[in-house]
């Protein structure tokens, strides 16, 4: 376990550095600049050298990020160029409805892909066929173009959700749970494909082998035998998966936020980056960031409580 959590440590700031770093250069290298956006066409050149200025954007790239780590490094990620708002402010003030819509799409992917994965590994057949075309379409439908057809059939044809918008659970935790249901299920969609495909494979491969046959002939039911014996023993693979996607599924709010006008981290790292917000940016690449790390070690700690060998490794 130090072995792991040394690895984890020594893995995790490497990966926060290179983010870091590849995200501060690539949103100052992009087109445009935050002082030209500030003061629109009708600014002065002396207005604008003198906001760089301000601004800091007149000082050497590597002395900027410097700069901005240094603050991070003490937990200050700085304040917006436009608002002039604490980062952290903001992104505390975003973080739930992304968090949400995360957790939800996991959940979501997580039940149904694996009650899929467990069919189709049992009845094989038509249900492995099943499984098969659910995943294909999971992959294969772009989430902006579900998202439309959900908005029509449940939000205009049959008004039962909320087309956009997110309401608070303090305000309202039935509200708040409605205007989550379609992005939720937008942003599911192409996990459950991944994680029923993964839960059929893992399952039909320790169903195959001699222990599950030994157990039948002792007279242990089929219920017993899959849920208390063959899904544990499957279930390093789907952890696994589950970590990937739960990772993936950050990325995911980008475009489904937007489509849905979710005011969550997805929107605010688009608006964040077209109006050269930097400070903004890497405030939420950072989170990204730790989130991808600490999911891996949830991962790895959870993979090897289920296979002591690789603990003791």
């Amino acid at each position: 376990m130090i072995r792991l959590l040394a690895r984890w440590l020594g893995t995790s700031a490497l990966l926060l550095f290179v983010v870091s770093a590849l995200t501060f250069v690539l949103t100052a290298l992009a087109p445009g600049d935050a002082a030209r956006v500030i003061l629109g066409k009708n600014g002065t050149e002396e207005q604008y050298q003198a906001l760089r200025l301000q601004l800091g954007l007149d000082e050497p790239l590597p002395v900027r990020y410097w700069n901005w780590l240094s603050g991070a490094l003490h937990g200050d990620l700085g304040v917006s160029i436009y608002s002039q708002q604490s980062v952290t402010d903001i992104i505390g003030g975003r973080l739930a409805p992304t968090l949400a819509l995360v957790v939800g799409g996991l959940i979501f992917s997580a039940v149904l892909g694996i009650a899929l994965g467990i069919a189709s590994a049992r009845g094989r057949g038509r249900l492995s066929k099943v499984t098969d075309v659910i995943s294909l379409l999971g992959v294969s439908i772009p989430p902006f173009w579900l998202g439309f057809i959900l908005v029509t059939a449940f939000a205009v044809a049959l008004p039962l959700f909320p087309a956009t918008g997110y309401v608070d659970f303090a305000s309202s935790p039935s509200e708040w749970a409605r205007s989550l249901v379609l992005p939720v299920i937008t942003l599911g969609v192409g996990g459950v494909a991944l994680i029923a495909k993964q839960t059929r494979d893992a399952m039909s491969k320790q169903l195959s082998l001699d222990y599950v046959d030994a157990m039948r002939a002792q007279g242990l039911s089929e219920r017993s035998i899959v849920f208390r014996h063959v899904l544990k023993n499957a279930a390093i693979p789907i952890t696994t998966v589950l970590g990937i996607l739960f990772t993936g599924l950050f990325s995911g709010t980008v475009l489904v936020e937007n489509v849905f006008a979710l005011p969550g981290l997805g929107g605010l790292i688009v608006q964040a980056t077209a109006s050269h917000d930097i400070p903004i940016v890497e405030g939420v690449a950072l989170v990204f960031a730790l989130v991808v790390v600490l999911t891996n070690l949830v991962v790895d700690i959870i993979n090897g409580l289920l296979n002591p060998k690789a603990r003791l490794a």
